[in-house]
């Protein structure tokens, strides 16, 4: 299978094409090979979806939750009968390979299953009053119309975060995907179409960044606003959301440091980081990026990491033996260039990798960077790239304020097997995640979310509803 699906707008339950809208041409990644057409929304097709999930509203909001869980059900079931056409398309828009692009959506149909059913186990509560002719509740209520934005790198899971939470608990959803990788969102309207979904309750929009979100925020129709993506855009909108008083999820960049300990299991630390590291390109916001590894096992574990990410084969993800495919924009090249130049200027080893490979794809090799310098911008600044940089440490405190030391606070990892270790690492540590000793923050059933600039809630959990949900108490004198 090798055709692109055509790209559609999706407002009030129609799947609307170009026909005398601007357009964007959708380019492979790997070979820089013209997709398809992606039409942009005019501003009179945004008032339009705006509409549509306001009128849905009304009747959505107050549908019953079993019949809400009911469709998101399907959905999920859609989900998985279509993964593996969905994540082929995935594949050429994005460039991640095939197993990793159907793992994703495989995993996003659990996410919309729990949902489903979280959606129905939205409660209130009942307050014992002071005077005992009064009763005293308090009800949880959908807030209204979401503003949604996804990136591209994970273009059908982030998604699927912020459309099954607002759909689970009675909201309505305007979102826009990225432009770079659009095939995901327009599968996603299908499958939720064709499971049902009254029209209105999703709207799927393109167009210039700036000008959708604007018109989106400002529009007094919307009470919530999701955003996934780097930090400069996420300030922006929360600004603007903020000017309105408006409700948001916001989860931002991170640049996740990994303590390894000395007590470390170095082999497997060193085998599970390569891969994590350099899943999607390293084009991931929880994605490990500055190691501080005990000086008593620092050779070993260089070592064995470096090993793995030479045996690591660059690619096309549609070859089965690719294991990590392109960056996802030409720009994403340069800026790559620019970190490695810059941390050897500052005296840093590069161990393995450091440059673009050659062919017409956005391909960049897998790079380790030895000793990197503080200052550096590896070391301050997210690469969301495939590069690694690896510095020394003695005393395990000094590792913490290191890793403590940016305004990111999203994601972050340890390896050690002592007790004492994972407490000290657990308190101190300045981060929404901390995963020790695995690799565990994918779960439906777990909040995903950071603090500091990395961002503002959570989405998954029986947090993920929080944003989406008004609270009134009513009190009543009998």
């Amino acid at each position: 299978m090798t055709t692109y699906e055509k790209l559609y707008l999706y407002i009030d339950g129609e799947f609307i094409d170009g026909s005398g809208r601007s357009t964007e041409t959708i380019l492979n990644p790997a070979d820089n090979s013209a997709l398809g057409e992606l039409p942009h929304a005019s501003p009179g097709d945004l008032e339009r979806a705006l509409d549509a999930a306001q009128r849905a509203f009304t009747t959505w909001s107050v549908e019953s939750p079993i019949k809400r869980s009911e469709i998101l059900r399907k959905a999920a079931a859609l989900t998985r009968d279509r993964a593996s056409r969905i994540a082929h398309q995935i594949t050429l828009d994005q460039g991640k390979p095939l197993a990793e692009a159907a793992v994703e959506v495989m995993g996003s149909a659990e996410h919309i299953e729990w949902h489903a059913e979280e959606g129905r186990r939205i409660y209130g509560r009942v307050i014992p009053p002071r005077n005992p002719d009064v009763l005293q509740m308090v009800v949880r209520e959908p807030i209204g119309v979401s503003a949604a934005f996804s990136p591209w790198n994970f273009p059908f899971s982030q998604a699927v975060r912020k459309i099954a939470a607002a759909l689970g608990c009675g909201c309505t959803v305007v979102i826009k995907g990225s432009e770079d990788s659009p095939s995901a969102l327009v599968a996603m309207a299908s499958l939720f179409h064709d499971a049902g979904l009254p029209a209105g309750c999703l709207n799927v929009v393109w167009g210039k960044p700036s000008d959708v979100s604007t018109q989106l925020i400002e529009s007094p129709i919307v009470k919530q606003v999701s955003f996934t993506g780097s930090v400069p855009v996420g300030k922006l909108l929360a600004a603007m959301a903020a000017q309105h008083m408006k409700r948001m999820t916001m989860e931002l960049g991170g640049h996740a440091p990994v303590i390894v300990c000395e007590d470390a299991d170095v082999s497997r630390a060193a085998d599970m980081l390569a891969i994590f590291k350099f899943r999607n390109a390293g084009q991931v916001c929880v994605s490990p990026t500055r190691f501080f590894v005990h000086h008593a096992v620092y050779a070993q574990f260089v070592e064995r990491f470096v090993d793995k990410t030479n045996h690591l084969q660059v690619g096309s993800g549609l070859d089965p033996q690719t294991t990590m495919g392109p960056l996802a924009h030409a720009r994403r090249l340069k800026e790559m260039q620019i970190f490695v130049d810059d941390a050897r200027r500052f005296g840093a080893e590069i161990a393995t990798g450091g440059q673009a490979l050659g062919g017409p794809g956005h391909f960049f090799a897998p790079t380790v960077i030895l000793e990197p310098s503080m200052q550096t911008r590896l070391m301050t600044r997210e690469p969301f790239g495939p590069i690694a940089g690896i510095v020394s440490y003695d005393d395990l405190d000094h590792a913490l304020a290191c890793a403590n030391s940016l305004p990111f606070g999203l994601a972050s990892y340890a390896f050690t097997k002592s007790s004492s270790n994972i407490q000290r690492i657990s308190r101190k540590l300045q981060a929404g995640m901390i995963s020790i000793n695995h690799f565990g923050l994918g779960p439906a059933e777990i909040p995903f979310g950071g603090i500091k600039d990395s961002g503002v809630g959570s989405e998954g959990g029986t947090e993920t509803f929080d944003s989406y949900l008004a609270t009134k108490f009513i009190t009543q004198l009998a």
